[in-house]
């Protein structure tokens, strides 16, 4: 029933494993994976493996944890607590970056014995033999995107929703998904109603019900340095002139900054999750209405969780012109953003540099205002 979108059985893993092997590409990603290894021993370890458990713990959570060693200062949680190994839940997330916003999620999972996710991968991202192999056998199903088939979306979108249900319910594994389509690139972390209305589909009629059995569990991930921030800035800055067409190759380049770019302290807060009596108030309320309550629901659990660096204060006080943030950060942090913030001048003469200035310290200001806005409501 879901076999155009699910991951790998185990069945299919050896073969998998095999031709991830062969790929031309292999010897690049074995080298940064694994620097203490040859490439053939790396080849002979990745075809034996026969389980998606084996390749999760024996390739992902390495390559993880290289990532983390080499462009992090950092990686810690706080909240664990809030899962019980007896549920499974939807990991509900904000996402800042498109690989390491579920991909590092993973390992700290694993190392607080709990069992990884599925995770959602967008058919954008789903191409190509190598990509394919590596997320199907890393527990990665697709969601398709918006299309101009209204009709042929909503079908999609109810195949996923049943399929996320399934998983839940029946399979007793746990989903990741972001709040929304895409990343969040002006630091304004909010839940897609969409979502909200997506999960309802595979449902009973009873909205409260519908909800509360997929135990959703909100997760705020933040970043001390924004992952692919000035090209985020520069997408943001183009969508403000007219419409925006993404470059051949685009999101590729994305990951790999994403993995590569110093990205400093990473932390993540597992929210307490929304259970029915979170929902009952919202029992009589219109479908619409009730899928805005939800999501508000969730943003306020996020934005309150959200780790606020020196970095997002900085960035505050700046934008305003003012040091009303200046408690929150030390001179020479303030130093070290603002020479970040330098790099922008390389666009010179092609930008209307105060508007690109302003759009790239929103990304890290915006959070500061999210946080104070949810902690009043």
């Amino acid at each position: 029933m879901f076999d155009d979108i699910r991951p790998y059985y185990d069945e299919e893993i050896p073969g998998a494993m095999r031709r991830i092997a062969a790929d031309p590409l292999f010897p690049a990603l074995a080298s940064f994976v694994f620097p203490d290894m040859t490439v053939e021993e790396v080849r002979d370890m990745l075809v034996k493996i026969d389980n998606i458990s084996d390749f999760q713990e024996k390739v992902m959570y390495e390559v993880n944890l290289r990532i983390i060693k080499t462009s992090t200062t950092g990686l810690a949680c706080e909240g664990v607590g809030h899962i019980d190994k007896n549920k499974n839940y939807v990991f509900v997330s904000n996402h800042r970056d498109i690989m390491l916003d579920a991909s590092l999620l993973q390992n700290i999972l694993h190392d607080n014995g709990l069992d990884t996710t599925e995770i959602t991968f967008g058919a954008n991202l789903m191409k190509g033999g190598l990509v394919i192999d590596i997320g199907k056998s890393n527990k990665m199903f697709k969601v398709d995107r918006p299309g101009e088939d209204m009709r042929t979306f909503f079908r999609s979108l109810k195949h996923i929703s049943e399929y996320i249900r399934a998983a839940i319910v029946e399979r007793g594994q746990s989903v990741w998904i972001a709040q929304r389509n895409g990343r969040t690139k002006d630091g304004i972390d909010r839940t897609d109603q969409g979502i909200i209305n997506m999960f309802r589909l595979s449902g009973s009629r009873d909205m409260v019900r519908s909800i509360a059995e997929l135990n959703i569990l909100p997760v705020a991930v933040s970043y001390e340095w924004e992952p692919c921030d000035v090209a985020k800035a520069l997408e943001l800055y183009a969508r403000r002139q007219g419409p925006y067409v993404k470059k051949e190759g685009e999101d590729l380049q994305s990951i790999l900054t994403g993995i590569l770019q110093p990205k400093g302290h990473v932390h993540f807060s597992i929210c307490p999750p929304v259970t029915e009596t979170d929902l009952l108030p919202f029992a009589d309320l219109s479908t619409n209405a009730f899928n805005c309550q939800v999501a508000k629901l969730i943003d306020r659990r996020i934005c309150r969780a959200y780790r606020l660096f020196p970095n997002n204060y900085i960035a505050h006080d700046v934008l305003l012109g003012n040091s009303d943030c200046s408690a929150h950060y030390k001179q020479s942090e303030y130093d070290a953003f603002v020479k970040h913030l330098a790099q922008l001048e390389f666009y010179a003469g092609k930008y209307d540099m105060p508007m690109l200035k302003s759009i790239f310290l929103g990304i890290y200001a915006n959070p500061v205002d999210s946080a104070a806005q949810f902690c009043r409501s």
